[in-house]
């Protein structure tokens, strides 16, 4: 049995509801008060018309919910870990949302109808699809193997069992990528140096975290643990969407169907200068450590305001170079996506398509690398980065054409 429908709610409020139609199919609507409410809280900017209207006609979907809803749960790895935990199959959207809907990203919630319906035969799996009363609710979107933690008065981390949305990230160490921790606590700090947003972070021991799932203890690395800037001091939601989101693209397409230059685009439109100069910032630093993974989903607006939108806080800085030799950026910047071919043409050319002022874009791009030499130069010897991880950054910056920008 299933819940016949889904209230979709923000900030605690009912806007909508994704309802079952059988055979695995599903349609969400918005609520008639929703639709009426000139003074409305933004669920998103795919849901606005190019007249900036809001779209209230959707057509069902088959297993996979529309791509906003679909963005907030997870991916790979984790999906399966926790589609194993609730007792659904990971392909089945509907079900999982059902399951994880309480601590989602952002201030959005989803939670049961009382109605149930009974799943056809053919799509039930030998295992139930009930949704267990106390199921696992670490639902952050996000392929590496993490979880919503509540900081514990007396230092570490306590992962959640019951659903309670947790204001830290908890971000387990890889079994793949050896020293991935330190890396992102590396590349983090630096941005944090260089000027940008970055929210509070951390690497914290195993030993004291409680309520790890089974198997993993006997990591010896430390796991990175970073605040949650979608949950305020006081525990409130504060409402976010990624660029996935944003572009209305399914998460398995998160390196496709847009590019540095249109993210460019929305933000010179929805946060204007500022947005524009931490994005410029950030898409600069990410190149210089050799970060191929800032997909869409890497990306991501808040609405403080619940109307507004703002560049959210940076996350996700990895040097991914050390693990996959690859020096193409994991979105096109604004024609290539080689990062050695980053130069003040291709930037000038993101500016002209993105209708933001040249000057901004070239002084902020040049700023950045000036600065962020020195930061590296001065401060790559204290960070817990290998020698191999260090040499690498320093041969990636010798190839770059950012750094014989004038």
């Amino acid at each position: 049995m299933i819940p016949a429908s889904l209230n979709v709610l923000l900030y605690g409020e009912k806007i909508g509801a994704i309802t079952y139609l059988g055979g695995d199919r599903s349609i969400f609507s918005f609520e008639e008060s929703y639709i009426d409410n000139p003074s409305r809280p933004t669920l998103g900017l795919s849901f606005k018309s190019d007249g900036g209207e809001l779209i209230t006609d959707f057509s069902p979907t088959q297993t996979q919910l529309l791509p906003w809803f679909s963005n907030l749960l997870p991916e790979g790895p984790l999906r399966s870990y926790l589609a194993e935990q609730t007792g659904v199959k990971p392909v089945r959207e509907y079900s999982l949302i059902a399951a994880l809907g309480k601590d989602l990203p952002g201030a959005v919630q989803i939670v049961s109808s009382e109605e149930k319906v009974q799943v056809e035969k053919e799509n039930v799996s030998d295992q139930s699809e009930a949704i267990p009363h106390n199921a696992l609710k670490f639902s952050l979107a996000g392929v590496q193997l993490k979880f919503s933690a509540l900081a514990k008065q007396k230092g570490g981390l306590t992962i959640p069992t019951q659903g309670i949305g947790g204001n830290w990230i908890v971000k387990l160490p890889s079994l793949r990528f050896e020293g991935l921790s330190q890396n992102e606590f590396s590349m983090m700090t630096l941005a944090r140096l260089v000027g940008m947003d970055i929210p509070d972070f951390k690497l914290i021991p195993l030993s004291e975290i409680e309520g790890l799932p089974r198997g993993i203890e006997h990591i010896a690395e430390d796991a990175f643990a970073i605040r949650r800037f979608d949950r305020a001091k006081d525990g409130s939601l504060v409402h976010m969407e990624d660029f996935a989101q944003v572009y209305g693209v399914y998460p398995e397409r998160k390196y496709e169907r847009a590019s540095a230059k249109s993210i460019a685009t929305v933000l010179w439109i929805e946060t204007g200068e500022k947005g524009v100069r931490e994005f410029i910032k950030r898409l600069i630093f990410n190149t210089l450590i050799g970060n191929a993974d800032m997909h869409l989903k890497n990306w991501s607006l808040l609405y403080p305001d619940r109307i507004h939108a703002t560049l959210s806080p940076g996350y996700d800085f990895v040097s991914t170079i050390p693990y996959i030799t690859d020096d193409s950026a994991a979105l096109t910047y604004a024609r290539t996506k080689k990062m050695a071919k980053l130069d003040k043409d291709e930037l000038s050319y993101l500016a002209s398509k993105s209708h933001i002022p040249e000057k901004l874009v070239i002084e902020e791009a040049m700023q950045t690398v000036e600065t962020f030499l020195h930061v590296w130069n001065n401060n790559k010897k204290d960070l817990p980065l290998s020698r191999k991880l260090s040499e690498v950054i320093d041969n990636h910056l010798k190839s770059l054409a950012l750094l014989n920008m004038k």
